[in-house]
């Protein structure tokens, strides 16, 4: 298993996590649950892969991804948590989970032969559509469009960080580490100091 194997393995536990999460405040059922967690960890990579004319798409013929969705449904649904811990968990899982996606939706872009620009709008797409789909089953404003969030915006940063480091032979694994953290960090100082874009 390569290292970006691994990066997807962490990212679909930690974005079903999330899922679970949202799933939890909505009071969902377990079923319920395990739907959210699978939109929230696949729905991005989903996406990116029909774009891009992978055939069939990531999750499929996947044994161990869907035993990791099935398995963080299980583990989450039996650890319980009140809400005001559970909002601040989902946040912080959040963050990173889209550096994870980030990272990966770039990679998998340029092993299919897409060029730099488009493999990191891949890369926004694989972090930030899957929680976009789970937002709307939940009935929500997708956190992608509310102002003073710096959701897709910490995705580019940090995916154009990973891309210049590429670009002059950085080592990869070290690359990658530090995209993830850039996004991360960028996410959580834009909530804690209510950074946001100019409004139209």
């Amino acid at each position: 298993m390569d290292a970006l194997q691994v990066i997807t393995y962490t990212g679909v536990f930690v974005f079903a996590v999330t899922g679970v999460l949202k799933a939890r405040t909505k009071r969902f059922d377990i079923f319920g649950a395990a739907v959210l967690a699978f939109v929230t960890a696949y729905g991005g990579g989903t996406i990116r892969d029909l774009l891009i004319g992978i055939r069939p798409v990531n999750w499929v013929n996947d044994n161990l991804a869907i035993f990791i969705v099935l398995a963080s449904t299980i583990v989450t649904f039996f650890f319980k948590m009140n809400t005001n811990i559970i909002k601040k968990v989902i946040f912080l899982i959040d963050a990173f989970g889209i550096g994870l996606f980030t990272i990966v939706g770039i990679q998998v872009a340029l092993r299919s032969g897409i060029s730099s620009g488009y493999a990191l709008v891949m890369g926004i797409i694989t972090a930030t559509f899957g929680g976009l789909l789970a937002d709307v089953l939940c009935n929500k404003v997708p956190s992608i469009l509310k102002p003073g969030e710096l959701y897709a915006t910490a995705c580019l940063i940090g995916g154009s960080l990973y891309l210049l480091f590429l670009n002059y032979d950085f080592q990869s694994d070290v690359s990658m580490l530090i995209g993830i953290l850039v996004i991360a960090s960028i996410r959580i100082f834009a909530i804690r100091k209510k950074l946001q874009l100019p409004r139209i």
